[in-house]
């Protein structure tokens, strides 16, 4: 029917805007679970294997701010595909390390975080980055809003205004 398929996968979405942010019950990931530290609800960051062969033995992870993520959609949206299916990955093309993460919470938040070393988790590839140069050449997207220090910034203020998340309202 002269439809373009694309499918987005998107790496580790993180950050918030001024209206939305990251909830999950139970929370799983990363950056909310250590602003949960910085915010006092949570006495430390469960930090899943330390002894990964990366720089600092921890995981290392693509973080793609949302924002950088509802763009890549409007582009899907407005550029014309041809030929077959594609399948594009919304990342960096870089890695933080789970302990870089909490470093930069530090500094963004002004709080000292606890962490809790725990046995790596069954699966759990040392380091997953995305491949970004298809995105960039089929939709034109780069990530742009994505720096670490961003993202943490923008879902520091979501939480902090957010304090029981979407059940308590602003």
């Amino acid at each position: 029917h002269g439809f373009g398929v694309v499918s987005l996968r998107y790496f580790n979405a993180a950050g918030a805007t001024q209206r939305l942010g990251e909830d999950h019950d139970p929370e799983t990931h990363l950056i909310p679970n250590v602003l949960a530290v910085a915010l006092g609800k949570q006495a430390a960051v469960n930090v899943y294997g330390t002894d990964y062969p990366t720089p600092d033995g921890t995981a290392v992870r693509d973080y793609v701010h949302v924002v950088d993520i509802a763009d890549a959609h409007v582009r899907a949206l407005e550029t014309p595909l041809d030929g077959g299916p594609v399948a594009l990955n919304l990342g960096t093309g870089g890695g933080q390390s789970v302990q870089a993460v909490i470093d930069a919470a530090q500094r963004v938040t002004g709080k000292k975080l606890k962490t809790s070393p725990q046995p790596r988790r069954p699966g759990d590839p040392p380091e997953l980055v995305a491949a970004v140069d298809r995105a960039a050449a089929v939709l034109g997207w780069r990530a742009s809003r994505s720096s670490l220090e961003g993202i943490l910034e923008s879902a520091w203020r979501w939480h902090r205004t957010h304090p029981q998340g979407y059940r308590g309202g602003a």
